[in-house]
């Protein structure tokens, strides 16, 4: 049975590090879909780097005590599946991106909505509080979507900057990391040194992503457990208002068409494929 929560993990982390790489889809969507988005959170959270100070001090057996607490079951398949996804569809992406644009787009707004529908069902109903949320939230998206790249430069201070928001983004369902980049103008140059091994860009933004990580996933962990409905309601929001994001694009790029309407069908699916298949 071990073996078997070995490979899901993994494949899990296949799915959200492909996420990853879609502007408009999170891998937090992805990891919430698939069951296993509160045990993500809750670890990350709850990971006491008290063991180095311990170290330091002397005391190897304490610190190991300490250090074994870590969910390493969780973390370790998972990630192997994230970097590996990355590192492989990274490529996959700008290949479509670049030669099918419109299709690749519909099947991101599938992805999307049917995520929406998803995170709804774990909401207490729609108060008059939540609807003001879920507006909120609607809003949000639409301002970030419609905010023109920023003219920023690609330095190292920088992209750790970015790797720090990406990853915020990134660990939320519904809020894309990649938008995020693609947005301050991040995106493309990421994906070029990572297909380009360019290490120091690569570690800049990963110590970017940890400090990011370990910071937000104890608020994170904390709305979930006080204001879940709340929480799921703003992120829904997000979602409905990120759709304008495929919809243009695929506008921009000869519009709708039979083809376009089966992909983003194929999209919607998906997530309740892998719903049903993962579900907790």
């Amino acid at each position: 049975m071990l073996k078997k929560e070995l490979i899901l993990i993994f494949l899990r982390g296949l799915l959200m590090g492909i996420a990853d790489t879609i502007p408009g889809v999170s891998g937090g969507t992805i990891a919430f879909i698939t069951g296993i988005y509160s045990r993500l959170v809750h670890s990350i959270s709850t990971i006491d780097f008290s063991f180095l100070k311990l170290i330091f001090k002397g005391n190897p057996q304490q610190a190991y005590q300490v250090f074994r607490k870590i969910d390493f079951a969780l973390f370790i398949p998972l990630l192997l599946g994230i970097v590996t996804a990355i590192i492989v569809f990274s490529k996959v992406i700008s290949f479509t991106l670049l030669n099918y644009p419109a299709p690749t787009f519909a099947l991101f707004f599938g992805l999307i909505l049917a995520s929406a529908v998803l995170i709804y069902r774990r909401v207490d109903g729609l108060s008059l509080g939540r609807v003001v949320i879920l507006i909120v939230g609607v809003v949000t998206a639409y301002l970030i979507s419609n905010t023109s790249a920023a003219n920023i430069d690609h330095s190292l201070p920088l992209i750790f900057l970015a790797g720090a928001i990406a990853i915020c983004a990134m660990i939320l369902p519904g809020i894309s990391g990649a938008f995020i980049l693609l947005l301050i103008n991040q995106y493309e140059f990421l994906l070029d040194s990572l297909q380009s091994w360019n290490f120091p860009v690569i570690l800049s933004f990963i110590a970017g992503a940890i400090l990011g990580l370990l910071a937000f996933s104890k608020l994170l962990d904390y709305l979930i457990k006080n204001f879940k409905s709340l929480t799921f309601t703003f992120l829904i929001g997000i979602m409905l208002g990120s759709l304008g994001i495929p919809a243009k694009a695929i506008l921009n790029n000869g519009g709708i068409n039979l083809r376009v309407i089966i992909l983003a069908l194929l999209g919607f699916f998906i997530v309740f494929i892998l719903e049903r298949n993962f579900k907790e």
